[in-house]
């Protein structure tokens, strides 16, 4: 039997192909440019100021914790090459919230209400900012701790760690969300 096709089935991938054109390159890129991540400083309304308060200072995290000062958060289940991937930087981070300037009670309202909007518009992955402290009264970081306790009592909030020197370094963490 031979593999060359015959006459009538080459007629036929003609009259097929009929107004294609060649590629000028069979190449493509290896991976899709990642989008990047909208800045966004959240506003709070009066609204929000008064709605009650969902993120207590007083939790006791109960999740695995990893080794690198327990700056790194995952919940149980989430894989390892996950999580690499997410040090790395390499889930498109898709939105950002940046709380420089905020005051502790500001940031905790801004916080809840970004991750309400990230669950809304079914964000995977985004950045948030908290600062290094360099410029509070002790210059000692106020926000980098409030922010990752509060993130762990978040039941969308899967993972989170520190932001690679890229990203913000030890003043940003990137967060892995759930979908939906």
């Amino acid at each position: 039997m031979s593999n060359k096709p015959d006459e009538d089935e080459t007629q036929l991938f003609r009259q097929a192909m009929v107004g294609v054109r060649r590629l000028k390159t069979n190449q493509r890129p290896l991976s899709p440019q990642r989008p990047k991540p909208i800045k966004q400083k959240m506003a709070i309304d009066t609204e929000q100021q008064q709605a009650p308060d969902t993120l207590s200072d007083k939790f006791e995290p109960h999740f695995d914790i990893d080794d690198r000062a327990n700056e790194s958060f995952a919940r149980a289940g989430i894989q390892k090459q996950v999580l690499k991937k997410l040090r790395l930087g390499k889930i498109p981070i898709e939105d950002e919230l940046d709380l420089h300037g905020y005051r502790v009670e500001q940031a905790r309202q801004t916080l809840v209400k970004f991750l309400n909007h990230c669950r809304e518009h079914g964000l995977r992955c985004v950045r948030i900012i908290h600062g290094k402290g360099l410029s509070s009264s002790q210059r000692q970081p106020v926000l980098k701790g409030k922010t990752r306790h509060w993130l762990q009592q978040r039941d969308e909030v899967l993972a989170f760690c520190p932001a690679h020197r890229a990203g913000g370094g030890d003043g940003a963490v990137y967060v892995l969300l759930k979908r939906g």
